[in-house]
């Protein structure tokens, strides 16, 4: 496959215009096309505004060129990629593509993003050389956070083509691929819309609320939070049902086909324009100041205050940690909630068989589309197996393609309940948090002193990243609440002094060490990134020192990176005194939480392999660095310009009492401690600073309800 240095998306809806935005991602350049120039405008400006954001960055959106297609169509001569993305009808879409290939190049990529209408349709009467370059690439919405693309080969296409698309498409755009059969839906929204249909159906039987259903299927199962009726308000229920009713129209002989036919209660409410978050009501509806959730009752139609769930299986089940220990304790339930889980995970599972030799290749690619399109952590083969359901059809092993880490696979060299030491191979260790929420303790601490003993000692390189939800939400809160109030100081400070010194050790490790981020790196896992003598990080990263968020300032070396890094106080102040998280990482790029040398992986898949590769390569050439002595500081007179910039938010009551007192203490590090003047400072110097201001912190009472708070219910108190 030629590269591809432009693309053109050939309609500006919710769906193209954020595949046009996600190859700008990508630093692709794309023109974005519709009936007019200011309909795509309009549709650029809809992705940019997005809330998660489409583009990685603001700048992102100049790499998109809105056009119309009476007047832009002759720019399509100067790309290398064709996708339509317009109406889901044949005759809109035969008729543009009519255009198209007027004006396309001869050796231009083809491909459309329908969801149902059979290629072959589209492609019919083309010329021959036209349908080998012809496929479908189905993204999911939106395409930049859902890792799912389906390729559908056409009648004629192309096997180099379609292995090509599928490899840039894995690399470039940081997809996982799933090659499809040209059948309706395609293997995703077919399952998929099997899937919400048996639910809906269930409800019925079973007399569950909507609040009921929506707490069966939420994340307690490994689905995400919007579980089945919130993800019908954000996908809207009229496209909802118009995927259903399309589904039920092109399966005739599809024995279950009788399930898509959609439900009396939706079509009521379908009936009286209820939906969803475009209508400001559907299943739920926000209400009064305080934006109160209020839920409908699917026999009257009436709306009350959603209610708190109640069912004691759901509650037992929270307890338990594990996802299929979790899956087998429901399945078993005796209650209406196990009856439920049966009625649901059998038949999906027989669904799934059934389908699989029409729609997929394997039951892997089942799986996959269902993990990657619509956020399940496990398909229904991977369930079936968990609760030991018939065996699933027989299955080649789940071999990654090359550079595809599963760390689960890699053999453990050392191991706690925090953390493992794993072999990559080649002489790479990748040392790996496995804790909740990957936060750091003691645990993980030791292993990183572990870590860095048998790197000396047997390896070449060294790799810290994991595969869990989070890089690493930080430091251990309870310990520190826990400590605070006992007022074990020494055993505080201690605690502390060690995590800085495993930064610091890390910084000036004797052979390479490349760290590699995703998802969140917050405190103490940012302080981590932030003295990585090389990063290789997932595109999606929200990274950030947020400790103000518990009335602390970083303790283990972020105030004195970023501040040695930055050489702007002002700025390191706002970036940590604002709790500022990046929104990826291009953007922790600009904000300079991340060095402009920091390398980026758009498939998260590929991270691993990614920060392999890069530590085996600096090998050969590494030298340590060591201990910085030489870091300019401002001393009193910057504090006192900061501390003005604090004083004038207090005033305007931004912020509170003990929020000034917090900047005050970070003002004191950034600066150096009490100076008459600018000086040059050790590393040293600047970690007992933060060390001091951390502990001074965790001794007022309005921190510890801080912490206290936030162990609680997970978010900040403003006190």
């Amino acid at each position: 496959m030629k590269p591809i240095r432009q693309v053109a998306v050939l309609g500006a809806g919710t769906m193209g215009a954020r595949i046009a935005a996600h190859f700008a991602n990508a630093r692709i350049p794309a023109l974005l096309l519709d009936l007019t120039a200011a309909q795509a405008a309009k549709g650029l400006e809809a992705a940019r505004k997005q809330s998660p954001g489409a583009f990685y960055t603001e700048q992102g959106a100049a790499l998109v060129t809105p056009g119309s297609f009476d007047e832009h169509l002759s720019l399509l001569s100067g790309v290398d990629w064709v996708i339509e993305a317009v109406t889901e009808n044949l005759e809109i879409k035969r008729s543009l593509w009519e255009r198209v290939l007027r004006n396309a190049p001869a050796a231009a990529t083809l491909t459309t993003n329908t969801s149902g209408i059979p290629l072959r349709s589209i492609c019919e009467g083309w010329p021959e050389d036209r349908r080998r370059r012809f496929l479908g690439t189905h993204f999911f919405n939106p395409p930049r956070y859902l890792h799912l693309l389906e390729l559908i080969p056409g009648p004629a296409t192309d096997e180099s083509l379609l292995t090509d698309v599928g490899a840039f498409a894995d690399r470039v755009l940081g997809k996982g691929v799933v090659i499809c059969k040209d059948t309706p839906n395609f293997i995703a929204n077919r399952i998929g819309s099997f899937f919400g249909a048996t639910i809906y159906q269930l409800m019925q039987k079973l007399d569950l609320t909507i609040e009921e259903v929506d707490a069966l299927t939420g994340p307690v199962i490994g689905l995400p939070k919007s579980a089945s009726f919130r993800l019908l308000d954000i996908v809207g229920l009229d496209v909802w049902n118009l995927v259903s009713k399309n589904l039920y129209d092109l399966v005739p002989d599809d024995p279950w086909r009788e399930r898509f036919l959609p439900q009396p209660f939706l079509g009521e409410m379908l009936q009286r324009g209820w939906l969803g978050d475009k209508t400001g009501q559907g299943f739920f509806q926000r209400r009064g100041p305080k934006k109160e959730i209020w839920a409908i009752d699917w026999k009257t139609f009436e709306y009350h205050l959603a209610a708190k769930v109640k069912l004691p299986a759901l509650e037992n089940a929270k307890l338990i940690e594990d996802l299929p220990t979790r899956l087998r304790t429901l399945y078993a339930d005796t209650s209406k909630a196990g009856e439920f889980y049966r009625g649901l995970f059998d038949d999906v599972y027989a669904y799934a068989s059934a389908m699989l030799p029409q729609i997929a290749h394997s039951p892997q690619d089942i799986d996959h589309a269902m993990e990657w399109g619509y956020a399940h952590t496990v398909g229904p083969f991977g369930i079936a197996r968990i609760l030991g359901l018939d065996p699933p059809p027989p299955q080649a092993v789940d071999t990654p393609r090359p550079g595809i880490f599963i760390l689960q696979r890699q053999t453990v060299v050392q191991s706690n309940s925090g953390a493992s030491l794993r072999d990559l191979g080649d002489g790479c260790l990748c040392l790996e948090f496995h804790s909740k929420m990957n936060s750091l303790g003691d645990d993980g601490i030791s292993m990183i002193y572990s870590g860095l003993k048998r790197l000396e000692e047997d390896f070449d390189a060294l790799v810290i990243a994991n595969q869990g939800e989070n890089f690493s939400v930080g430091a251990n809160l309870m310990m520190v609440l826990l400590a605070a109030q006992e007022q074990e100081w020494d055993e505080l400070n201690a605690a502390i002094h060690r995590f800085q010194q495993a930064s610091m050790a890390i910084k000036y490790a004797a052979k390479p060490v490349v760290v590699a981020p995703h998802q969140r790196a917050l405190g103490g896992g940012c302080e981590l990134v932030l003295h990585a003598p090389r990063v290789q990080s997932a595109a999606e990263l929200y990274m950030g020192l947020v400790e103000v968020g518990v009335g602390v300032i970083p303790g283990a070396g972020g105030c004195k990176e970023l501040i040695a890094r930055l050489k702007d106080p002002r700025k390191v102040f706002e970036l940590i005194g604002m709790a500022k998280v990046s929104t990826s990482a291009e953007n922790a790029r600009d904000l300079g939480l991340l060095e402009k040398s920091a390398a980026v992986t758009m498939n998260p898949r590929r991270l691993i392999g990614d920060a392999r590769q890069a530590a085996l390569s600096m090998v050969s050439s590494y030298r340590p660095g060591a201990p910085r002595s030489d870091i300019k500081v401002g001393g009193d007179p910057a504090f006192a310009a900061l501390r003005i910039g604090a004083w004038l938010m207090r005033q305007s009551e931004y912020i509170s009492d003990h929020d000034m007192l917090i900047a005050e203490k970070l003002g004191r590090v950034l600066t150096g401690g009490e100076f008459p003047g600018e000086r040059l400072v050790s590393e040293q110097h600047l970690l007992d600073l933060e060390r001091e201001a951390f502990l001074s912190l965790c001794g007022t009472v309005k921190t510890q309800e801080r912490i206290a708070f936030m162990l609680k219910n997970g978010k900040p108190l403003r006190n």
